[in-house]
Protein backbone atom coordinates (compact mmCIF):
# COMPACT_ATOMS: atom_id res chain seq x y z
CA UNK A 1 0.00 0.00 0.00
CA UNK A 2 1.55 3.47 -0.71
CA UNK A 3 0.04 6.83 -0.48
CA UNK A 4 2.32 9.47 -2.01
CA UNK A 5 1.54 13.34 -2.00
CA UNK A 6 3.02 15.74 -4.07
CA UNK A 7 2.51 19.21 -5.16
CA UNK A 8 3.40 21.27 -2.13
CA UNK A 9 5.72 23.92 -1.35
CA UNK A 10 6.57 27.39 -0.47
CA UNK A 11 4.00 30.16 -1.58
CA UNK A 12 2.82 34.01 -0.87
CA UNK A 13 0.10 34.56 1.15
CA UNK A 14 -2.87 34.59 -1.43
CA UNK A 15 -1.51 32.31 -3.36
CA UNK A 16 -2.45 28.83 -4.38
CA UNK A 17 -1.31 25.14 -4.28
CA UNK A 18 -2.76 22.10 -5.84
CA UNK A 19 -1.68 19.00 -3.80
CA UNK A 20 -2.09 15.25 -5.10
CA UNK A 21 -2.41 11.84 -3.60
CA UNK A 22 -1.40 8.84 -5.60
CA UNK A 23 -2.80 6.01 -4.38
CA UNK A 24 -2.02 1.85 -4.97
CA UNK A 25 -1.82 -1.14 -3.14
CA UNK A 26 -5.87 -1.02 -2.24
CA UNK A 27 -9.52 -0.24 -3.64
CA UNK A 28 -9.16 3.15 -4.04
CA UNK A 29 -12.89 3.48 -4.70
CA UNK A 30 -14.11 1.65 -1.35
CA UNK A 31 -12.00 4.13 0.89
CA UNK A 32 -12.96 7.59 1.79
CA UNK A 33 -9.81 9.97 1.39
CA UNK A 34 -8.61 12.48 3.51
CA UNK A 35 -6.51 15.75 3.66
CA UNK A 36 -4.87 16.11 7.12
CA UNK A 37 -2.56 18.61 8.19
CA UNK A 38 -0.17 19.34 11.42
CA UNK A 39 1.57 22.62 12.06
CA UNK A 40 4.77 22.94 14.24
CA UNK A 41 4.13 22.26 17.50
CA UNK A 42 0.16 21.32 17.08
CA UNK A 43 -1.63 18.05 16.96
CA UNK A 44 -2.98 16.48 13.31
CA UNK A 45 -6.17 17.84 11.86
CA UNK A 46 -8.64 16.68 9.63
CA UNK A 47 -8.90 19.07 6.57
CA UNK A 48 -11.35 17.91 4.05
CA UNK A 49 -12.78 14.37 3.27
CA UNK A 50 -14.35 12.88 0.47
CA UNK A 51 -16.54 9.62 -0.04
CA UNK A 52 -17.11 6.94 -2.96
CA UNK A 53 -18.81 6.53 -4.84
CA UNK A 54 -20.89 9.39 -3.83
CA UNK A 55 -18.54 11.71 -4.12
CA UNK A 56 -19.59 13.44 -0.82
CA UNK A 57 -17.44 16.00 0.76
CA UNK A 58 -16.53 17.50 4.11
CA UNK A 59 -14.67 20.51 4.95
CA UNK A 60 -13.13 21.80 8.32
CA UNK A 61 -14.52 25.39 9.26
CA UNK A 62 -11.15 26.72 8.22
CA UNK A 63 -11.42 24.93 4.72
CA UNK A 64 -14.64 26.10 3.82
CA UNK A 65 -14.59 27.82 0.49
CA UNK A 66 -11.24 28.37 0.23
CA UNK A 67 -10.22 24.52 -0.18
CA UNK A 68 -11.83 21.98 -2.28
CA UNK A 69 -11.11 18.11 -2.33
CA UNK A 70 -12.08 15.83 -5.43
CA UNK A 71 -10.89 12.38 -6.58
CA UNK A 72 -9.96 10.26 -9.51
CA UNK A 73 -11.09 6.63 -8.68
CA UNK A 74 -10.24 5.65 -12.84
CA UNK A 75 -6.51 7.09 -12.12
CA UNK A 76 -6.64 6.19 -7.82
CA UNK A 77 -6.01 10.22 -7.06
CA UNK A 78 -7.67 12.51 -4.58
CA UNK A 79 -6.05 16.14 -4.91
CA UNK A 80 -6.84 19.48 -2.46
CA UNK A 81 -6.51 22.37 -4.49
CA UNK A 82 -5.53 25.29 -2.10
CA UNK A 83 -6.72 29.22 -2.47
CA UNK A 84 -6.21 32.07 -0.27
CA UNK A 85 -3.59 30.39 1.74
CA UNK A 86 -2.19 32.50 4.10
CA UNK A 87 0.47 31.70 7.19
CA UNK A 88 -1.68 29.77 9.28
CA UNK A 89 -2.21 27.21 6.57
CA UNK A 90 1.49 26.44 6.81
CA UNK A 91 2.04 22.81 7.36
CA UNK A 92 2.73 19.02 6.59
CA UNK A 93 -0.13 17.93 4.87
CA UNK A 94 -1.09 13.81 5.03
CA UNK A 95 -3.14 12.10 2.19
CA UNK A 96 -5.37 9.14 4.68
CA UNK A 97 -7.40 6.54 3.49
CA UNK A 98 -10.25 4.98 5.81
CA UNK A 99 -11.64 1.82 5.01
CA UNK A 100 -11.07 -1.49 5.87
CA UNK A 101 -7.77 -0.24 7.33
CA UNK A 102 -6.65 3.13 7.36
CA UNK A 103 -3.66 4.39 5.53
CA UNK A 104 -1.27 7.41 5.56
CA UNK A 105 1.07 8.69 3.39
CA UNK A 106 4.62 10.40 3.93
CA UNK A 107 3.30 14.27 3.93
CA UNK A 108 4.13 17.24 1.69
CA UNK A 109 5.38 20.07 3.62
CA UNK A 110 3.33 23.79 3.06
CA UNK A 111 5.00 26.91 3.94
CA UNK A 112 2.94 30.34 3.33
CA UNK A 113 5.50 33.52 4.06
CA UNK A 114 6.16 36.20 2.29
Amino acid sequence: VQLVESGGGLVQPGGSLNLSCAASGFNFRDYTMSWYRQAPGKEREVVAYIRSPSGRTYYKDFAKGRFTISRDNAQNMVYLQMDSLNPEDTAIYYCQATGVRNYWGQGTQVTVSS
